[in-house]
């Protein structure tokens, strides 16, 4: 079983993730494949500099997250030609890890946790989809105060991704992630449940 775990900026995907990892599943993230894959000596890294210039690296040589997101957000030209380079290798190692689970627990229930799942159309590849939800007003207030962003940045970051209200029509599971932590705790033990059936 492969479900795929999304959901927008703020809305509170890595807790959900946490959560499912708690009970069990084996969970393959994306966004720490695209830090990996990001390092110095990684093909990705050397294409991205030879991409965006060596003005987005930090002085120890490694990418400057900030400087190549402020490239990025707001640029569709600039976004495409990350995720061109970055996309397939994000791919790749996630096919890996998820045919090592596989080998080693046939019967694993193997979340892939993908921002970009329904963009990319990965959400194709997959046996469910999980989408956490809340509402545009909790999403921008909580990118406000978590990421200390100015309203200007907070709305570009969410203008970037598809909006949350079209994502939730992907679901086979829709998780509102509005209420508390109890309840949000509530909902993933149910689609736990069908999940490892």
């Amino acid at each position: 079983m492969i479900a795929g775990l999304t959901g927008s900026i703020a809305t509170g995907k890595s807790t959900v993730s946490a959560l499912f990892e708690a009970l069990g599943a084996v969970i393959i993230d994306a966004d720490k494949i695209v830090r990996q894959v990001q390092q110095p000596g990684q093909r990705a890294y050397e294409d991205i500099v030879e991409a965006f210039g060596e003005e987005i690296l930090l002085p120890d040589g490694a990418l400057d997250r900030a400087k190549l997101g402020a490239l990025v957000f707001g640029n569709d030209a600039n976004r495409q030609k990350l995720n061109g380079i970055v996309h397939p290798r994000v791919r790749e190692e996630r096919d890996r890890q998820t045919q090592e689970a596989l080998k080693q627990n046939p019967r694993a229930v193997i979340i892939w946790d993908i921002p970009l799942l329904i963009e990319t159309g990965m959400h194709n590849q997959v046996d469910k989809v999980i989408v956490v939800y809340v509402d545009a007003e909790t999403q921008f207030s909580r990118l406000l105060s978590r990421d200390e962003l100015s309203e200007e940045a907070a709305k570009q970051r969410i203008a970037s991704q598809m909006p949350i209200e079209e994502k939730k029509q992907y679901a086979d599971y829709l998780i509102d992630n509005r209420g508390t932590l109890a309840e949000t705790e509530e909902q993933v033990r149910k689609i736990w449940e069908e999940l490892a059936e």
